[in-house]
């Protein structure tokens, strides 16, 4: 079976089922919590999970990944397909048709001129584009009439769903972004933070790392939708209050991500005023370790593993050491229960593209301090921190603030401690740790630290584009606007060379074959990533909120066009 026939069973024949309500507004309010505040409004300035699924209210795709991985048109007519035609059998083109009649939320028409803007203003190499691995190898978009984009591969493209498909890839007005190209699309903060859209709503006002009043788009698609006349999209907080509001004293409608130990989410459902609701998918919470100097003293740009490795982590001895220090198992069990598993893998599915490598879930803390004698780190004065040539074995180890999170830094800490590594424990707010301001020091793509600690995934059920990111020249720098998805700083020519034998490869389990050792380059081979969990999704939902689909293959907001008020 090849990787194009398989996407011809996956795709689905319709887009969502027109939901029960028949008058756009009729429902008045909805609320909605992520206790990780939104930053900015635009997926393409931020690697944020909570900033692109923010944006995913009121941008909007040409296709999307429904709760199943199979793909379904949103603003477009249908999924293009090398059945269909719309995806030419040489595989170098995709052919996509807009839907007719679709308007932008200040009612002037969405084109083909819209889509081809988008990809050019994330292609523009100054722009600093944080969803770049998405376009691929695509050499041109032709435009032949208001309807019609043609998407043109410089290479037969097996998988040619990266450009526009799913919530990291939303098409933005060419009318509001064309100034804001290159350096400057970071400094255009009324459309970044105001964007207008094709989606069920639109922003009101926005006040960054904190709420977000949104109200219904007079030009939606579907007169009858959204059934929510306003919106609030509440940031801040806790994981914590978040449930609490949801699950007990019923103030807020949906909740996200509520990252929260598994007796605690429990305890909290009895109330009865909503439900939790979960899911797995590809969201691994894992360490990054740093290959080069996190020094933020060194000028800025030239941080790289040739003029400024890590002084301690370019050691693969000593990362293979941390990792095997590290009880997974008891991570899992205290922070997530039934809805995490162990893993060894960053990307842990689907099956086909899963590792079958286990080696890292059974902890030996002898092994790794054998480990680290043979690596000549020594504890020469007694004082339970191993030294060489002068240096401390000392680490800075960072994550954004949350309970689950500082409970697996604290039990980390301590068995480092076992092995003879000295540690000191940072946690950052996690509004600004997954923010895109290009002026914090503090951002997960900064990385002035060690190791840090986060969770993201993919959408869609294929880990191309995201076992893109490590690509060499993929980091984030001044050139960029510190966005860029290769935070480490791997770079390993051998790992590239596989990614485009990837791009071009159409049979399915061969693909699996190179996804699963891109993966293991990544993991087991080099220690870049240590992969601790396997996180199940787990949000929650008032009673009284109908509709609610939950989605870990796009964002969870996908379908709240379809989100409507239960009775009684």
């Amino acid at each position: 079976m090849t990787f194009k026939t398989l996407l011809l069973g996956a795709v689905a024949t319709s887009a969502l089922a027109p939901a029960a309500f028949a008058e756009r507004g009729e429902d008045g309010h909805v609320n909605i919590i992520y206790w990780q505040a939104p930053s900015i409004m635009t997926p393409y300035l931020s690697s944020g999970t909570k900033d692109i699924e923010a944006s995913s209210l009121v941008l909007e795709p040409l296709g999307r990944y429904d709760e199943t991985g199979a793909l379904v048109p949103f603003l477009a007519a249908e999924i293009p397909t090398v059945e269909n035609g719309g995806v030419s059998e040489d595989l170098k083109t995709i052919t996509w048709t807009l839907k007719e009649g679709l308007k932008w939320s200040d009612g002037t028409p969405v084109t083909s001129a819209d889509v081809k803007f988008t990809a050019d203003y994330c292609m523009d190499p100054e722009g600093g584009c944080a969803q770049l691995a998405k376009f691929d190898h695509v050499s041109e978009i032709e435009t032949p009439d208001d309807l019609t984009a043609i998407v043109h591969f410089d290479k037969p493209m097996p998988n040619p769903y990266g450009p526009f498909m799913g919530n990291q890839s939303p098409i933005l007005q060419k009318a509001q972004f064309e100034s804001c190209t290159g350096p400057a699309a970071s400094t255009c903060t009324d459309a970044n933070f105001n964007p207008i859209g094709t989606g069920p709503f639109v922003v009101d006002e926005f006040k960054p790392n904190d709420v977000i009043s949104l109200s219904a788009n007079p030009h939606y698609r579907d007169p009858a939708k959204p059934a929510f006349a306003t919106a609030t999209l509440k940031g801040g907080g806790d994981a914590e209050s978040a449930a609490r509001a949801v699950l007990q004293t019923g103030e807020m409608d949906y909740a996200w991500n509520l990252q929260l130990a598994p007796d605690v989410l429990a305890s909290m459902a009895e109330a009865g005023a909503g439900v939790p609701v979960s899911a797995f998918g590809t969201l691994v919470e894992r360490l990054e370790m740093n290959l080069t100097d996190p020094s933020p003293d060194l000028p800025e740009g030239e941080r790289s593993t040739v003029a400024h490795p890590h002084p301690i982590l370019s050691d693969f001895k000593v990362r293979k050491a941390l990792s095997m220090a590290i009880d997974r198992e008891l991570l899992t069990e205290i922070g997530y229960g039934q809805a995490g598993r162990p893993t060894c893998n960053l990307v842990p599915a689907p099956e086909l593209y899963a590792s079958p490598n286990t080696e890292c879930i059974e902890q030996d803390l002898e092994g790794a301090r054998a480990l680290l004698e043979e690596a000549g780190w020594t504890d020469t004065d007694g004082d339970g921190v191993r030294e060489k040539d002068g240096t401390d074995l000392s680490l800075l180890f960072q994550s954004s603030t949350n309970a689950v999170r500082q409970d697996f830094q604290a039990l980390i800490k301590d068995w480092w401690s076992q092995i003879g590594v000295e540690t000191e424990l940072r946690n950052v707010d996690s509004s600004v740790f997954f923010g895109g301001d290009a002026g914090s020091p503090d951002t997960f793509q900064r990385f002035y630290a060690d190791v840090e600690m986060y969770a993201n995934n993919f959408d869609g059920t294929d880990p191309q584009s995201y076992l893109q990111m490590y690509r060499c020249g993929n980091e984030p720098k001044p050139s960029s606007q510190w966005q860029g998805e290769n935070i480490n700083r791997y770079c390993d020519p051998e790992y590239d060379a596989l990614l485009d034998e990837l791009a071009t490869t159409g049979e399915l389990s061969k693909r699996g074959e190179i996804a699963r050792k891109l993966n293991e380059m990544v993991t087991k081979d080099s220690m870049t990533i240590v992969p601790l969990v396997d996180r199940g999704r787990v949000s929650a939902h008032s009673n009284s909120l109908g509709g609610v689909i939950l989605n870990t293959w796009d964002s969870e907001l996908w379908n709240a066009a379809d989100w409507y008020r239960i009775d009684g």
